[in-house]
């Protein structure tokens, strides 16, 4: 009786013109406390990494690594907190808009760049400068979601040039 119902009030014809990436994100929608909670976890995760990242910074003959290993997992954890809020569709459509995209490909190149500088090229030098660019791509692309501040900024050091 529901099949006939929905097929009189045109309700299947609809289900059948949707792609498939729509029905997955409406079969996979979380509701907000539970996009709040995945959120300030991940987000907390992220943090944690990049503090214990840093603090293992000074052991001895591995700290280098295991610093650049946390302080790049807990990059990723934190840009990955927010697709909680948002979905990812919108997160991954908000990354590659016109203002953020430099920034987001300087950060994931850098992502990349600095775990293969450690792991497959072992120039540390290099992946410390790696680690410089991801914290200077992800300031400025985080700063792009608060209106005004990057052209304050871009004025602002504008001005301190002449």
């Amino acid at each position: 009786m529901d099949k006939l119902k929905s097929v009189l009030s045109g309700e299947e014809a609809s289900r059948d013109d949707r792609t498939i990436l729509e029905t997955v994100n409406d079969a996979s929608t979380l509701g907000w406390g539970t996009r709040l909670k995945g959120f300030v976890a991940c987000f907390v995760i992220g943090a944690a990494c990049t503090v214990l990242g840093v603090c293992l910074l000074f052991i001895p003959k591995i700290g280098i690594t295991l610093f650049i290993v946390f302080y790049t997992f807990g990059n990723i954890c934190t840009l990955g907190s927010t697709m909680f809020l948002m979905g990812p569709m919108k997160q991954l459509k908000r990354m590659c808009d016109k203002t953020r995209a430099l920034a987001t490909t300087i950060m994931l190149t850098c992502l990349v760049l600095t775990l293969c500088a450690a792991f497959w090229w072992k120039n540390f030098g290099l992946a410390l400068l790696f680690v410089i660019l991801q914290v200077l791509s992800f300031t400025w692309y985080s700063l792009s979601y608060i209106p005004f501040v990057r052209d304050a900024i871009l004025k602002l050091v504008s001005i301190s040039m002449r």
